[in-house]
């Protein structure tokens, strides 16, 4: 941080604070400066001595982040860069009603098991900080009712992501975020001085560049190349990315034919290559949906986040996952025996719960006549169709998209940064929020309250150093005008019990001519910056008055 103090007036007199910066210097200027060299003005309500954060990407992490930094630090400049629309994965989400989060989690160990990516990571302070029920209390308090369904996914009554998104914008407009659209990022990069980012930003419809020099950086572009490219240029490493919450594409003509039909209840498998030992997490139970390419629905979902970088060809399907293999055969033999003179196309038992077109594929898929009857059904026949039931294999030829929920697995490591505070290790002042990170969760809520979690407690961090700065500022002004006399100042930095100190003595300038009652002049201006490039360290102020020659009375302030 550097501190620039300016001219202060009151009834104490006039006392001329130099500017630290030289008047070339990038840190002098406005932060938002075009190609052309023209100055654009800063946001509203904003002055040349307010820190300013960006925000990269306008989902709902960036957003939330935002919201939440403008809130505890209102005098924070808080901009908000999105090349599309702002909010458009919240639109489409859950149908286009808008899954915000999951209810049924409360325990935060329970909650991050549901992370393929994360769930180890995830069971410390993350969710305490802010979890579903904190997500869902924010909402209510801010307009937006919310139903938890039976599954335990969250939606608002309203049945329409619309509620959501006007709820965000409105709360962002409220304190003040300001929102650019059809913009994009293009460069970051850090000075060693100023320990700013300086910022490239280009519009998209039209060669334009503009240059912003910025506090604190957010970077929320989801799984888009932009927000990797940045991590990058500043120390950060990627995992690769791969798809995540994706279908299963069956090639097979007669499986096509059932698509719309509905399992309320199955148990999916997938069949790893090289892979010897059971992974629980490769086994799921819940609906399953047949579409014109494959496989779908939420068993199949939360297979294919656990599974997004393994491989596999092999897809094990149980219909009656309730029913035991024995307990199938038998069923079918009392149905044999209920139904002899009923063909074997047109009665099935009752107990499997399964439609005729189903029981049709199932007879084709073990080349069973179906003008067969009942009574001339063998024995094998019968074993055939019970084993089909309970493990029916599918060769997956590849991953379809689905289209209520795009999420990836890969990003920035969770290693390089604080969850506790969403900061860079590497980087001071910068944050990574939503899915730029490697974290995914399976479908149902997890991975918008992923972007909840992390943009409130990112947002949290930045504002509360927001404040810090500015009551550094505001006191050491105070402290200025206090004492009205030649000062000695010493700039204490420490990391613990063992602080290291840097001590700058500010040289009496003899203009005693020019000088008047209550006015100083200083010597160089690097007496006056302040780093706070030390990781946990504090910043301390000391202040001594300089009467003929000996130091009369010492004060200090630490933070």
């Amino acid at each position: 941080m550097m501190l620039t103090l300016r001219s202060y007036n009151n009834s104490l007199g006039c006392f001329p604070f130099r500017d630290l910066c030289n008047k070339g210097s990038s840190s002098c200027r406005r932060r938002f400066i075009t190609t052309s060299s023209s100055t654009i003005s800063p946001p509203k309500n904003q002055t040349c001595e307010e820190e300013l954060l960006v925000v990269v990407g306008g989902g709902a992490a960036g957003i939330y982040g935002a919201i939440r930094a403008k809130t505890i630090a209102p005098h924070l400049g808080v901009l908000v860069i999105e090349k599309a629309k702002p909010l458009s994965k919240v639109k489409i989400s859950g149908g286009g009603r808008c899954n915000v989060t999951n209810g049924h989690c409360p325990d935060k160990r329970v909650l991050a098991n549901h992370y393929p990516r994360g769930s180890r990571e995830l069971r410390g302070s993350f969710f305490n900080l802010h979890g579903p029920t904190d997500t869902m209390s924010w909402f209510s308090d801010h307009g937006v009712q919310l139903k938890t369904e039976d599954d335990g996914r969250v939606f608002p009554v309203s049945n329409s992501s619309s509620s959501i998104i006007d709820c965000l914008l409105l709360e962002a407009k409220r304190t003040g975020v300001l929102l650019q659209t059809g913009k994009v990022v293009t460069n970051v990069s850090t000075t060693n001085t100023s320990r700013k980012f300086q910022i490239k930003i280009q519009k998209r419809t039209i060669d334009f560049v503009e240059y912003v020099e910025a506090d604190y950086l957010m970077i929320a572009s989801g799984s888009s190349l932009q927000g990797y490219n940045l991590a990058t240029k500043l120390g950060h490493s990627i995992v690769d990315p791969v798809p995540s919450l994706f279908t299963f594409k069956i090639e097979d003509k007669q499986l096509a034919e059932l698509s719309g039909i509905t399992f309320p209840k199955v148990k999916v498998k997938l069949k790893l290559e090289n892979l010897r030992r059971n992974i629980p997490e490769f086994t799921q139970v819940g609906p399953m949906l047949v579409t014109h390419w494959g496989l779908s629905g939420p068993a199949i979902l939360r297979l294919s986040a656990w599974g997004a970088r393994e491989l596999f060809r092999t897809l094990s399907v149980d219909f009656i996952p309730d029913t035991h293999i024995e307990d199938a055969k038998s069923i079918l033999l009392k149905h044999k025996d209920h139904f002899a003179k009923q063909k074997f196309l047109n009665s099935s038992p009752s107990e499997f719960g399964i439609v005729k077109r189903f029981w049709k594929y199932v007879l084709d898929r073990e080349n069973l006549d179906g003008d067969t009857l009942w009574a001339s059904i063998s024995n094998n026949a019968i074993t055939s169709v019970a084993s089909l039931l309970k493990q029916c294999p599918f060769a997956v030829k590849g991953k379809g998209q689905f289209k209520d929920e795009f999420v990836t697995a890969g990003g920035v490591p969770l290693s390089e940064i604080s969850l506790n505070t969403m900061e860079s290790k590497i980087q001071p002042h910068l944050f990574f929020v939503g899915e730029v990170l490697n974290i995914d969760g399976v479908t149902g809520g997890f991975n918008f309250q992923n972007a909840w979690s992390g943009g409130y407690i990112a947002g949290t961090t930045i504002g509360k150093l927001a404040l810090d700065a500015s009551l550094m500022k505001e006191t050491i002004q105070s402290i200025l005008i206090k004492y009205n006399q030649n000062f000695v100042y010493s700039a204490l930095r420490g990391g613990g019990t063992n602080p290291s100190r840097e001590k700058k003595k500010i040289r009496r300038k003899e203009e005693s001519n020019h000088r008047q009652e209550g006015e100083f002049v200083f010597g160089s201006l690097e007496n006056f910056i302040f780093s706070d490039g030390l990781r946990g360290g504090s910043v301390g102020i000391t202040v001594a008055s300089n009467h003929r020659g000996g130091i009369q009375g010492l004060n200090s302030v630490v933070w």
